[in-house]
């Protein structure tokens, strides 16, 4: 009889245990902000698009006017790079242990490896140049210290794709011959640096203008297929803005018609299969036009923010429905971690503090 009944003890205590465990696991992570606090940390004359936050004090930006700078708590250090005579304009930013990487959007388009110690700039190299009539680059992310990917506008029928395998040192333009074609008309905004998301050895690409597609690549750019979707298109300035994954099944895609900001019909969706296929988000209702968009960390794909000239939205429940936390206007938006993320826009940079 005692064993029997220690049987049934240990058996009844097993299943409270799984259902205090479902019931933990199946909880709502996400964190249902209402407000946000909006504190700047710099500002200048710049359309600062490219912003790469280092911790919740320090942010690495790069801007028109050949302007590059790493902002500590208010404090900027900045710098000026020329190509030749040339004052460039940079919309594309990443960094690894001990180095950031600014990239240059016209031609000619140049790409630098900024050295850094002690949030002092030790160093800096071009390490990619190319010139042409159609250059045009917009994004780029780095996998790991060691492999990163920059994209650009079409030439020749596909996408302009820059990898790097040896941190950033040596740079190698991809055939076309391995990448999918892309349509006439079809480009890419460089509105935000958020093109490009990469998840382990994962990276998604995305274009607008005449089709609105997701370029995506399981294995660090070494094989390609492209994925249709529902988002508008058909416009010059229509299309996908940005794209966010959480892991290498769900992700976001946002943008709109930059021409009619207000209109919102096909311009926010998400995936739960790596991107093949692609439902509309909350269509005709919440945000238009937005450049920017992310899942804020820890809330399993619940929690995102969008941000565009318009102002910052923010949903709970994986984009079904928004609310609009502000009217004032950033370009682009990168978390630190779950409540603090850095904005950047025209002539400014903030600290978003979301509550």
């Amino acid at each position: 009889m005692f064993t029997f009944g220690k049987k049934i003890s240990m058996r009844i205590s097993l299943i409270i245990l799984s259902a205090i465990l479902f019931i933990s696991c199946g909880k709502n992570t996400s964190k249902d902000f209402n407000s946000v606090t909006i504190e700047r940390v710099f500002t200048d004359s710049l359309s600062i698009r490219a912003i790469e936050p280092m911790d919740v004090n320090k942010v690495w930006f790069a801007a028109n006017n050949g302007k590059v700078g790493l902002i500590d708590y208010k404090t900027p250090k900045l710098a000026t790079i020329k190509y030749e005579d040339s004052l460039l304009n940079f919309r594309a930013i990443s960094s690894i242990n001990n180095a950031v990487f600014v990239l240059s959007i016209e031609n000619p388009a140049v790409l630098y490896k900024i050295g850094f110690k002690d949030n002092n700039a030790t160093s800096i190299e071009d390490v990619y140049m190319e010139k042409g009539e159609f250059v045009f680059y917009d994004a780029i992310k780095f996998w790991d210290d060691k492999e990163g990917i920059a994209m650009g506008d079409p030439i020749n029928g596909c996408l302009s794709v820059l990898i790097t395998r040896d941190a950033g040192n040596n740079w190698t333009k991809l055939s076309c011959d391995i990448l999918p074609q892309t349509t006439k008309g079809e480009a890419a905004f460089a509105a935000s640096n958020s093109n490009i998301s990469v998840y382990k050895n994962h990276v998604w690409i995305v274009t607008g203008g005449m089709k609105a597609r997701v370029f995506y690549s399981p294995d660090r750019g070494v094989t390609w297929e492209v994925f249709e979707t529902p988002m508008i298109q058909g416009k010059s300035m229509t299309g996908i803005y940005s794209v966010d994954f959480i892991d290498d099944q769900t992700g976001v895609i946002f943008g709109g018609n930059w021409e009619e900001q207000g209109f919102n019909e096909g311009n926010k969706a998400i995936t739960h299969d790596g991107g093949k296929t692609w439902r509309l988000l909350s269509n005709g209702q919440g945000p238009g036009y937005r450049s920017s968009a992310k899942f804020i960390p820890g809330t399993q794909g619940k929690d995102i923010v969008a941000v565009g000239s318009p102002g910052i939205s923010y949903s709970n429940d994986g984009g079904d429905s928004w609310i609009e936390l502000s009217d004032e206007g950033f370009y682009a938006i990168e978390f630190v971690n779950d409540t603090l993320a850095f904005a950047s826009g025209r002539n400014k940079i903030s600290r978003l503090i979301f509550k």
